[in-house]
């Protein structure tokens, strides 16, 4: 018997803004029991600031939480208690490994009912850390939105939390489509789940579109060494001036050290959902495909030690249950595959989705190297022209990359971050069902921007002389005779109805067909063919003024292939 379709209501999800919370979240507790706390968040920036937070803390009574009732209250709780925690450990000269009992105690007891780990997590810092400035207005919207606590009291920092509830809330909607496509599939109706696939595809484009404006009020200085370090949690943090971890002092005097990973965007269930509806596996870092990858009946195993499914232990209990439960009826995969011959609508939409999920995923790559690793690149070079004694003062995530032995950036969960991040964005493309989709998406391209210049040499000592392209609202498209990496992309636009290419006396114009494809005409660039009438068309070309930058839609210096190789514009 099939397992029944998860019931987001079961689970505390909301079909309009998934895994945000149907109620907003409080401003202040209301039991005026817990002033105290309330009064260390209102102050929390001026104690850090003045490295008083300690003091503040040690002094601090042992609060009950017997005056917590409703799940609102709970999560402020949990909320209020982690910055805390995080503020204290962080918010020295030197890292404290010691959380003391006017934390841990009632921390401990709110964990055990919300079924997550004492560190702040993205629950806490995102999920349960907004609210809106006009309450008529929707919380998708990005404009509309503040936050509740931050370390730094910044701009920059509210901002950075902020983008990822614009992106929870603009994404719930995807989840009650997906659970849809799945039912759909159990009962052959191919028309339902490609339209599901394609409204998937199309609300991953406004997701990306939300990402890409991290940069706009998240300086990235600022974030690498002020906002991270807070971050921090304390699992492979030696470096940083944790070697055994942290301690929850609970009064008791048994305390052991414990290791928990920070706050990470691998804790949003939205994005794990992702993968799972869509059936991309992810493995251990560094560990590559195996041969028997093609076996249906090993997709279903999930490999131990993988980070990912790790990240599942910091969620809310309710929502890693629920992905738990929808990995056991997702069938979307498996369903496109046994009609790949004979539905092509099917397969591209089903290759559009995968085909954004990696875009999405190379934009936070891009956004990574920008605030991470160039800012330690900067961080260590600075290091070096200052005196042994100041580069001693202080000791925390950030300094930690004074170190250039440490060439493998951390990130705040832990991780070698950009393997990490540029496996997850490779295994994306894995389960492509067109054979030519697979291979281009499975292209390893050197594109500037995207962490290969920033980084430096890979390992492998092979040199491939391909194209370099120019990403970014004003790309340069660049040509070459082999396939380029973002062919599928325009492809699966045209299917959908975003873009659409026309013959102008036998040349190929690309034009687009809806607003959405705005965002699109910024992202295609790489050698683009357009298959139109039995004709392979190459285009080249710039894509101009796109985006929120506003101005003209389109492309200039659109060129046509010819017969003998060469280039010619399109009038």
């Amino acid at each position: 018997m099939r397992p029944p379709i998860p019931v987001l209501s079961e689970y505390g999800i909301s079909p309009k803004h998934g895994f945000l919370p149907d109620v907003l979240p409080l401003t202040r507790l209301p039991d005026p029991y817990y002033n105290k706390w309330e009064s260390i968040s209102t102050n929390l920036q001026n104690l850090i600031l003045s490295k008083r937070l300690r003091g503040v803390i040690d002094r601090l009574p042992i609060l009950s939480t017997i005056g917590l009732e409703h799940d609102a209250e709970w999560r402020r709780a949990y909320m209020l208690l982690t910055f805390f925690a995080h503020g204290y450990i962080w918010g020295g000269d030197t890292p404290c490994d010691r959380v003391p009992p006017s934390i841990s105690v009632p921390l401990l007891e709110i964990c055990d009912h919300l079924e997550v780990p004492p560190v702040s997590t993205y629950a806490a810092s995102v999920l349960w850390n907004f609210k809106p400035l006009f309450i008529d207005e929707d919380i998708d919207d990005l404009d509309n939105l503040a936050t509740l606590v931050t370390f730094t009291g910044s701009l920059d920092e509210s901002w950075f939390y902020l983008v990822s509830v614009a992106i929870e809330a603009r994404g719930g909607p995807i989840i009650p489509l997906m659970l849809t496509a799945v039912a759909a599939a159990r009962q052959g109706d191919s028309a339902t789940v490609t339209r599901c696939l394609r409204g998937f595809a199309e609300r991953l484009d406004d997701l990306g579109e939300l990402l890409r404006r991290m940069h706009e009020s998240c300086d990235p200085g600022f974030f690498y060494r002020r906002i991270r370090t807070f971050l921090a949690g304390s699992k492979n943090m030696a470096e940083a001036g944790l070697p055994h971890g942290v301690t929850y002092d609970d009064g008791t005097g048994t305390s052991e050290y414990v290791q928990y990973s920070g706050p990470s965007n691998a804790q949003s269930s939205l994005i794990q959902f992702f993968d799972i509806i869509l059936g991309v596996e992810h493995r251990p870092t560094g560990e590559k495909p195996d041969a028997s990858e093609s076996e249906r009946e090993g997709r279903s195993r999930v490999p131990k030690h993988n980070f990912i499914r790790d990240m599942r232990r910091y969620m809310p209990g309710p929502h890693a249950r629920f992905l738990d439960d929808v990995s056991a009826v997702a069938n979307i995969r498996e369903f496109v595959e046994s009609r790949a011959a004979s539905d092509q609508p099917l397969s591209i939409a089903y290759d559009a989705c995968l085909s954004m999920l990696r875009t999405f995923r190379d934009i936070h790559i891009a956004i990574v190297t920008r605030y991470i690793v160039l800012p330690s690149r900067e961080n260590r070079a600075r290091s070096r022209s200052r005196s042994p004694e100041a580069v001693r003062n202080r000791q925390n995530l950030a300094t930690a990359s004074k170190n250039a032995a440490h060439k493998k950036v951390k990130g705040t969960g832990g991780t070698a971050l950009i393997p990490f991040l540029k496996q997850a964005r490779d295994e994306t493309h894995e389960p492509t069902v067109e054979i030519w989709a697979k291979k281009l998406l499975g292209r390893q391209t050197k594109v500037s921007g995207q962490n290969d210049f920033f980084l430096g040499k890979e390992e492998e000592a092979d040199v491939i002389e391909e194209p370099v392209v120019e990403h970014g609202l004003a790309g340069t498209w660049t040509m070459d005779e082999d396939y380029g990496a973002y062919i599928l992309h325009a492809l699966v636009l045209s299917a959908l109805g975003l873009l659409v290419a026309r013959e102008t006396r036998g040349y190929w114009r690309l034009t687009r067909a809806s607003p959405l494809a705005a965002g699109h005409m910024s992202s295609i660039a790489g050698p683009c063919a357009l298959a139109g009438g039995g004709v392979d068309v190459s285009l080249s070309g710039v894509a101009k003024d796109v985006g929120s930058y506003g101005g003209s839609y389109g492309v200039q210096n659109v060129y046509c292939r010819t017969e003998n190789g060469s280039f010619v514009p399109v009038r």
